[in-house]
């Protein structure tokens, strides 16, 4: 009789928090999988249409790419509140903090803001993309990647910078088509 009252006590303590917990990862990872799929699926059927451009399908496939790890990252945030409740945490007092926490980060870290807010208007206002050869400071070469904070260029010797958004000034962009004046 002690041996099934244990067996009963572990089976109702995995049907308890461990499976919540599981199921909250199990779910993360699918809406992940879901919108990731969703998004690539959207850039398909864009680049796919015969009035795109090559510019317009590399400038989709760098907001897709921030579109993905902004999603992806939210998608996470969600799942660890949901598992740290899941532990017995209180999280009132934390997210009511969130704004005076907000507020402090912010001003420590005034850099990483303003190379968030430079990638925001970078990747809207195209001034380049992935694919394209540019000059940005001292770099010459062509553009890896484009993120929120950093933009990564691989130069002609096959050296990879990583430049962050917030101190670019200038930029020279010898993909552009040129205007019609």
């Amino acid at each position: 009789m002690g041996q099934s009252d244990n067996l009963k006590a572990i089976i109702d303590w995995v049907q308890g928090a461990p499976l919540r917990i599981f199921s909250i990862l199990a779910f993360a990872i699918f809406f992940q999988f879901i919108i990731n799929r969703a998004i690539n699926r959207a850039i398909r059927t864009y680049s796919d249409k015969k009035t795109t451009s090559s510019r317009q399908v590399d400038r989709a496939k760098t907001t897709t790419m921030v579109l993905k790890s902004t999603i992806n990252s939210l998608i996470w945030a969600i799942a660890v509140f949901m598992v740290l409740s899941e532990f017995g945490l209180n999280l009132a007092p934390l997210i009511a903090s969130a704004g005076v926490i907000g507020v402090a980060i912010g001003l420590g870290a005034q850099t990483l803001v303003r190379d968030v807010l430079s990638g925001i208007f970078l990747l809207f206002e195209d001034q380049f993309g992935v694919g394209d050869h540019v000059q940005l400071m001292n770099i010459s070469g062509k553009v890896e990647s484009v993120g929120l904070r950093i933009t990564t260029i691989r130069d002609k010797k096959g050296v990879l910078w990583h430049v962050r958004n917030g101190e670019i000034t200038q930029v020279g962009n010898s993909s552009q088509p040129k205007s019609k004046r």
